[in-house]
């Protein structure tokens, strides 16, 4: 996309002259016009797109302005009833790859949505697919992503896959043979039908795929956004062979249905970008479950100014990553975005003079120059004798994937005090609860009172939709239900979603990180020492100066980022 955009000298002519136009009109400032073509350059967007999502110009206003610089319609798929018989006869490869949908049938000719709408050689593509002559629309990229989504989604990719299946399944009471199992799951029906579900729940950017056997049916669903989402249901009786199947590219006993298996198996999208998905596999009362966690295995990471930190935070967060020894963990659930904040932090470390190692499970990302070892302890690589080994090869930096028993916090803790820097990541529910959980280990609380250089707790949570936002102000029964701040003694006005057809009706899309700092002050030192309670760590931290999440949480409600819902929803607890 950025390569699409970047790479065309008209198109980037005629974003000049659109924020001429717009500041000469007086729609947006010359500061904005900057701030936007800054983000553009970053992100590799359109003019237009990076004003929208600024909310410096609604889309409606710049539809009009683009079609007097460009020459060119603009449609906003997400408003626009789209003809879906005739976005589906182009392949779903090129409406990737060249950012093109068909959306509107005029009889003599086709209303296509371009990103590029100067590309010549992808009109004369789609008209010669179409038979009929293409007429160009301009769209943003993530409005035409989003409608490309929904064409060309799982329900439909199903029951395509599923057309034509002649194979007689064996009925679930029966046990078939390893034989009838294997050729099940190589049928190219549900094959077709693996790879639908697959590749719909990575271009829909889902982090979990579930396919749940009930008496009569299968459901499938994807978690995205942290919130479990509907997908489609399939018939019951193709359980063994989507089963076979997973089993089969998961190097799992395609046999055993009794006991639960784990595997892991990888898969290319349609720009060839590769993802890892781990696979477990759950015998239940109607068959076995299979939970797929999604991982992309180059992907593009956070850098710590996106994770979601507020500037003090992230301030605080450097010094502790910064220093030359002492033990960084980062708390939280799983799923609450650790590794990703432990990413970001090795990024933002990683130079030349520096020996980095992880030891992780799994290696979710692959790092430039930093060296990453995948635990595997069915041949002893465990966290703890991986550990014991990159402490002799001379580290600087070492990120321990998890630390999960007294052997791996101990080793941890003793490279600390032996002049490394380790970064790592506890469950815990807060940041001063991970001070009581290595000592609940059997770690000695002056090891712990002296290696730690400081916590941090986070959570994930959801953000207002960018294209269907509104201003409103709560009532003073919000205000007091949600605990919401009140800085001019006035309820704030906040932002909240009226739902869309790019984040499902629900307002709310994308996620961001909440985080709680909490650097080892003398006085927590002393309290750990002591043996103090969490209760007790956490009041005095607070003391201290650390915000706790639901505060920094409430600042982003006040920022407009997210709701007060929203906030109340994750971060929820007894005080």
């Amino acid at each position: 996309m950025e390569g699409l955009l970047s790479s065309n000298p008209t198109l980037n002519r005629l974003s000049t002259r659109l924020g001429e136009i717009l500041v000469a009109d007086g729609v947006i400032t010359d500061e904005q016009l900057e701030t936007a073509l800054k983000h553009r350059t970053k992100q590799g967007s359109f003019l237009g797109e990076a004003l929208v999502a600024l909310g410096y110009i609604p889309a409606q206003t710049l539809g009009r302005y683009l079609q007097l610089t460009m020459g060119f319609p603009y449609v906003e798929l997400a408003e626009t009833q789209i003809d879906v018989a005739i976005a589906r006869r182009i392949p779903e490869r090129i409406a990737r790859q060249q950012f093109a949908l068909p959306f509107h049938d005029a009889g003599d000719q086709i209303h296509v949505a371009m990103v590029d709408p100067l590309n010549l050689s992808v009109v004369d593509e789609i008209s010669a697919l179409l038979g009929r002559r293409v007429v160009p629309f301009l769209a943003f990229s993530a409005d035409l992503t989003d409608a490309v989504n929904r064409v060309f989604d799982v329900k439909h990719k199903a029951e395509s896959a599923l057309q034509g299946i002649e194979v007689q399944m064996p009925p679930e009471e029966s046990e078939p043979s390893v034989d009838e199992l294997r050729d099940l799951g190589e049928e190219a029906p549900i094959v077709r039908l693996v790879n639908s579900i697959v590749l719909g729940a990575i271009s829909n950017g889902a982090s979990d795929i579930h396919i749940e056997p009930h008496e009569h049916t299968i459901r499938v669903r994807y978690r995205m956004d942290g919130i479990m989402v509907d997908q489609t249901t399939l018939p019951r009786h193709h359980l063994s062979a989507m089963c076979s199947r997973i089993k089969i590219v998961g190097h799992m006993n395609i046999a055993e249905r009794r006991r639960p298996q784990d595997g892991r198996f990888s898969i290319r999208d349609e720009n060839g970008v590769e993802f890892d998905l781990r696979v477990s596999v759950m015998p239940t009362v109607f068959g076995e479950k299979i939970v797929m966690r999604v991982l992309e295995k180059s992907g593009a990471m956070a850098s710590l100014d996106k994770v979601g930190f507020l500037p003090d935070q992230r301030a605080l967060f450097e010094r502790f990553i910064n220093r030359p020894h002492g033990i960084v963990l980062v708390t939280g659930p799983t799923g609450s975005g650790k590794s990703t904040t432990l990413y970001g932090a090795l990024q933002q470390i990683n130079d030349s003079t520096k020996n980095i190692n992880t030891i992780e499970d799994p290696v979710e990302y692959q790092l430039d120059a930093i060296n990453q070892v995948q635990v595997q302890p069915k041949i002893g690589l465990t966290f703890a004798a991986g550990l014991r080994t990159l402490v002799r090869q001379d580290p600087d930096v070492i990120m321990v994937g998890e630390i999960r028993d007294y052997e791996t916090a101990e080793i941890a803790i003793q490279a600390a005090l032996t002049g490394h820097l380790v970064l790592s990541t506890l469950h815990t529910n807060d940041a001063p609860g991970a001070l009581v959980r290595l000592q609940n280990m059997g770690v000695e609380p002056f090891l712990v009172s002296s290696a730690i250089l400081g916590v941090v707790g986070q959570r994930l949570v959801r953000t207002v939709c960018p294209s269907c936002v509104e201003a409103y102000t709560p009532s003073p029964d919000e205000v007091a239900t949600f605990s919401i701040p009140t800085p001019n003694g006035h309820p704030p006005q906040l932002a909240r979603g009226k739902g869309c057809t790019r984040c499902g009706s629900r307002g709310l899309r994308g996620r961001t990180g909440v985080y709680e700092v909490m650097p080892m002050t003398p006085s927590l030192r002393e309290m750990v020492l002591a043996r103090a309670s969490g209760a007790d760590l956490k009041r005095q931290a607070i003391a201290d100066g650390m915000m706790t999440m639901f505060d920094a949480g409430m600042r982003k409600v006040l920022d407009r980022v997210t709701t007060p819902e929203e906030i109340v929803r994750v971060l929820l607890t007894e005080d």
